[in-house]
Order: structure tokens, then sequence, then C-alpha cells
């Protein structure tokens, strides 16, 4: 969790989906999880980087939104996201079911 919260916007999705079995995870929940790693390892140099000496070429603020309607097959609820992004910096994300 403190991955997907702090550093990691691009695994966000996959751990909350994963949390909702957490009480009684199966055999395929369980690859999930790996799979993850595998990428967290795999992916080691990418993450949020704040700095100073943004250039004026990217000092706006740009936002990006997904929609999947539907998407959750067990409790047909639609996905909704949302990134804000500052420079080369992400300032506020949310994804939410």
């Amino acid at each position: 969790m403190y991955a997907m919260v702090c550093t990691r916007l691009d695994i966000a999705h996959v751990v909350s989906v994963v949390s909702h079995y957490m009480a009684n995870p199966g055999k395929a929940h369980c690859q999930v999880v790996k799979w993850i790693f595998r990428y967290l390892k795999g992916s080691i140099d990418i993450g949020l980087v704040f700095g100073r000496g943004i250039n004026e070429v990217h000092s706006h603020v740009t936002g990006f939104c997904d929609s999947h309607y539907a998407g959750d097959l067990n409790r047909r609820r639609s996905l909704t996201s949302y990134s804000f992004r500052h420079g080369d910096s992400a300032i506020s994300w949310l994804t939410t079911l």
C-alpha cells in the first residue's frame, strides 16, 4: 500500500482491486500479488519525482481523466480515474469504483 500511495501511481488500481480479497484470498489473487512484485522489481527506476528547477516549457498544469462503464465485473460498477501533473511531477490523482 505504501508503494501505491506514495510513489507508484501506475499500480494503484490493481492493488486496490486485490485488496478487496484480503480476507479470503485464493490462488489467483496470490498470482496477481506475485505479478505486482515482479512488475515492481522490473521497473525499480520509475516513480514520482519532485524537485526544483522546472523549466518554463513544462511549468503548466496538465490533467488526464479516464472512465470505464461497468468495468468491475464482480459488482458491475464503473471505474473513474484522474491525474494532474505540474511539469514532470504528478501532484494529484484518484481512482474510484
